[in-house]
């Protein structure tokens, strides 16, 4: 057959059909494919009708339409399944063809794909891809990384079909190595559920001690989306709030309170433990989600132990004020943490992720899109070494603008019995922080009395290790690693 399109695509479920729609409204010519062939059959006569995308019944079709070199996207599962497809399709490329894993990956099986195709003579990119379905549809966010001589070939694709900030600058850009593309959507993730938890947190103060209506809270998220806390996910919450069933009551009220997740937020939390980053308000987000899965023996724990009865006799206006503040600064924190993590990351592979621009492909399209994303951006661009966004003036100022709020909202959630484990686990990690002290001294002594792991002292150099003999049995002999 003639080699007549510009990129392949296998997987049509709905985030693949509309990247291919996308693709074809910029201009591009796409090859389709998936594993159930009728499906390709209904997606050319109806969501693709009068497109120039080209349907194909099997694997070979669908290399033989490529133009060189081949560029083939694979939008299936996550896991075996996409490792399966790429060993159908190995044996029908050439040496410099690309593959291209858009579906939702886990980074170290990014790094390994790359290194094994590398082998074959195939470049392979991992990028993530957020923004949901209007994002595929009409500009996503897209993070690519692997073989840096496959995004040449790819980027006027990518950039042309991806979301574009005022400028017009597209948010999307190489992001490194291996894994680097799966590794920061995984991140993206994770402080997407931390901003979802955080708002759920300051929903559930509203609702329960401020007695508030969903179409009362709707207003306050409409009225914050105006400000600094203007992103996605304020306005999708007002939206929600303000909806009603066909009853004419709130839809949200009549929602099962057991929240689902896919993994990535557990492989964010888990990414920190393995690299040592204190991740603690992404980590209480997916714990939340954990929690709320208990159901029944939450209604069981409510009927033995009692559930708290919130009441608030204070100022409702100072309170709502006080949580747009406890918000924002606690937003902050998660970005910090999620940047900390892509910090690490990056050293540890050598990836040299630009920061900047990462803030800058999440700008738009991508679900965790806000505003201050520039003020991030502006944090880097101001200092590329930057080790951590809580040092850069601007966000040191509105950390500490919002301080005082910050803690009324976290005591008054407390005293009333309302949980806020992501906004006071974010408050946690501020004052530890900023601590030239901890509490650590005490905890390694008495690793050291319980099993001889030794202690560096304050009035010696660092990297010195001392073990005492702290019941005048314990002898000289200390255990063999200090971080055990």
């Amino acid at each position: 057959m003639t080699q007549q399109a510009d990129i392949g695509l296998i997987g049509l479920a709905v985030m693949g059909q509309n990247l291919v729609l996308n693709m074809d409204d910029h201009g591009f010519t796409v090859a389709v494919y998936n594993r159930t062939v009728s499906k390709v059959d209904h997606f050319i006569e109806n969501e693709a009708k009068g497109t120039k995308v080209i349907g194909t019944h099997s694997l070979e079709e669908l290399v033989s339409v490529l133009k060189r070199p081949r560029r083939v996207m694979i939008m299936v599962k996550a896991g075996a399944p996409v490792d399966a497809t790429i060993a159908q399709l190995v044996p029908l490329l050439e040496p410099g063809d690309i593959i291209i894993d858009g579906g939702n990956s886990h980074y170290p099986d990014s790094t390994r794909r790359t290194k094994e195709l590398a082998e074959k003579g195939i470049l392979f990119i991992g990028t993530g891809v957020s923004g949901g379905e209007e994002g595929a549809r009409f500009g996503p966010s897209i993070m690519p990384g692997g073989a840096p001589d496959a995004w040449p070939h790819v980027k006027p694709i990518f950039q042309s079909i991806a979301a574009k900030v005022a400028d017009g600058s597209p948010c999307c850009d190489w992001v490194g190595e291996e894994g680097a593309g799966h590794f920061v959507k995984m991140v993206h993730n994770g402080i997407e559920y931390g901003d979802m938890q955080l708002i759920c947190e300051a929903y559930d103060v509203m609702q329960h001690a401020l007695g508030m209506s969903p179409a009362e809270m709707s207003a306050v998220f409409t009225q914050w989306n105006q400000g600094k806390l203007d992103s996605y996910l304020i306005e999708i919450t007002a939206d929600i709030l303000a909806y009603k069933d066909e009853d004419g009551q709130p839809m949200v009220d009549k929602i099962l309170d057991t929240a689902g997740q896919k993994g990535t937020g557990k492989w964010t939390a888990v990414s920190a433990l393995d690299n040592g980053i204190p991740l603690t308000l992404i980590g209480e987000a997916v714990f939340s989600r954990f929690l709320s899965a208990l159901k029944d023996e939450r209604v069981t724990a409510a009927e033995v132990l009692g559930s708290p009865k919130p009441e608030f006799a204070g100022d409702k206006a100072a309170l709502i004020a006080d949580l747009q503040q406890a918000l924002y600064a606690s937003k902050i924190v998660s970005y910090t943490q999620g940047y900390m993590l892509m910090r690490s990351a990056s050293e540890e592979f050598g990836w040299k992720l630009a920061y900047g621009n990462i803030a800058l492909m999440w700008r738009g399209g991508c679900i965790i899109r806000a505003a201050f994303l520039d003020d991030i951006k502006t944090a880097f661009e101001r200092n590329p070494a930057l080790n951590n966004l809580l040092l850069d003036p601007f966000f040191k100022e509105q950390v500490q603008q919002a301080e005082s709020a910050w803690r009324r909202v976290v005591s008054t959630a407390v005293s009333v019995g309302i949980p806020v484990p992501a906004m006071s686990s974010a408050l946690a990690f501020y004052d530890g922080y900023r601590r030239d002290r901890l509490p650590a001294n005490l905890l390694q002594a008495q690793r050291d009395y319980f099993g001889a792991h030794t202690y560096e002292r304050v009035d010696k150099p660092r990297g010195e290790f001392f073990h005492t003999n702290w019941t005048g049995q314990g002898g000289d002999v200390t255990a063999s690693t200090y971080d055990a």
